[in-house]
């Protein structure tokens, strides 16, 4: 790995959860593709992205702002993923899953963030 993010546990379980949200919105209604999949998969590729783009930066304070950006980000995936549980795209066990995951990667990431101070 040549890029700094590609180490980063962070990054990679992001780019991990991302590519399972782009299946599960596959299965979502076509009504849906430039409205709520679209959103869902912006924020997820968000998170990943603005933890690459704050590793490239030149300071710890540049980067932890980056990180929050990704916090961000992720929270708009779970409202997402909340919208779609009442409109019934997805079931219960589905959005434990991803919410559980979600909940894990926040927490990596706030963990990760705390570390740069």
């Amino acid at each position: 790995m040549k890029f700094k993010f590609e180490k980063l546990k962070i990054w990679q379980k992001s780019m991990e959860m991302g590519e399972d949200v782009n299946l599960l919105v596959d299965r979502f209604p076509a009504k849906e593709k430039y409205n709520l999949s679209s959103q869902l998969l912006r924020a997820m590729d968000s998170v990943a992205l603005n933890i690459s783009e704050g590793s490239i930066g030149q300071s710890n304070l540049e980067q932890n702002k980056f990180v929050g950006y990704a916090i961000r980000s992720l929270a708009e995936v779970v409202t997402c993923l909340h919208k779609a549980k009442y409109r019934s795209y997805i079931n219960e066990s589905q959005f434990e899953k991803y919410y559980d995951e979600a909940f894990y990667l926040m927490n990596m990431m706030v963990a990760f963030r705390n570390n740069l101070k």
